[in-house]
């Protein structure tokens, strides 16, 4: 590589990081200056001792929680199936599983007020209940294009027909294979989906305020048109747990490959 491609690639590199970093400097310095004339972390004291910060953020780590769990039992016998007895789907099982990227979400949640409203067949929004359940299908749906495809890369890293030929010669069950075989062997990549989906639902707003349910999206707004520091603040915290989550994936990925190292 000559010399002048690599001064151009650390010119577009450094380029990038100030795109996305300055702005989030300033984000961050802003967000300290709620006493003045010095930096301080009263923004961030307010937020975290904030009662409804609590609740609220407790309330998106749970649903995040159950989202994680529904969207595991959903999509892994899908996609095993799917690679094992019907590889010929897998193109339409790809394509319905990208559609929540093309179908905005509001269309979604008025779709699951216009069906299941207390006047329907089936009032869920009725319930506090049942509007957590519409809430958790919701993000379910949001995050099956992430956790698909993190499950289905996974899955391609083994020898998914011979597994389940050993596992049943040795009178293994489906529920069995699926959860002493499969998925062990997938378990980064079912991490992987599991991070981005609770990234997804920690900072996601439509589904939740207009079910009106009492989550950390909505709170953000909330605050942000009520308070001068504190949005700032919690814009960062925000960030803060989404660059979490990433981490988390890279961690992940890099023990995994530790691991098989070291197996080899």
């Amino acid at each position: 590589m000559s010399l002048y491609a690599r001064i151009t690639g650390w010119i577009v590199l450094l380029f990038g990081l100030s795109y996305f970093a300055l702005p989030l400097l300033g984000l961050t310095e802003f967000s300290l200056k709620a006493r003045r004339g010095v930096y301080s972390l009263d923004a961030y004291a307010k937020i975290i001792h904030d009662p409804e910060f609590q609740a609220t953020f407790s309330y998106s780590v749970a649903m995040a929680l159950v989202t994680i769990i529904m969207g595991v039992l959903i999509v892994v016998p899908t996609a095993f199936w799917v690679r094992l007895k019907m590889p010929w789907a897998r193109p339409y099982v790809e394509f319905i599983t990208l559609l929540p990227l093309v179908i905005p979400a509001i269309v979604i949640v008025f779709g699951y007020i216009r069906l299941y409203n207390t006047s329907s067949w089936l009032p869920l929004t009725g319930s506090v209940m049942g509007t957590n359940l519409l809430l958790a299908f919701g993000y379910t749906t949001l995050a099956l294009p992430y956790m698909y495809r993190a499950v289905d890369t996974g899955l391609r890293t083994i020898d998914v027909g011979t597994l389940t030929e050993a596992a049943q010669s040795l009178g293994a069950g489906w529920a069995t294979i699926l959860g002493r075989v499969i998925l062990p062997n997938v378990l980064v990549a079912v991490m992987s989906g599991a991070f981005l989906t609770f990234a997804i639902v920690i900072g996601e707003f439509t589904l939740a305020a207009l079910l009106d349910r009492p989550a950390f999206g909505p709170y953000l707004q909330r605050i942000g048109a009520n308070k001068p520091y504190e949005p700032f603040a919690l814009s960062v915290i925000a960030f803060a747990i989404t660059w979490a989550c990433m981490g988390l994936i890279q961690l992940t990925n890099r023990l995994s490959k530790h691991t098989k190292a070291a197996a080899r």
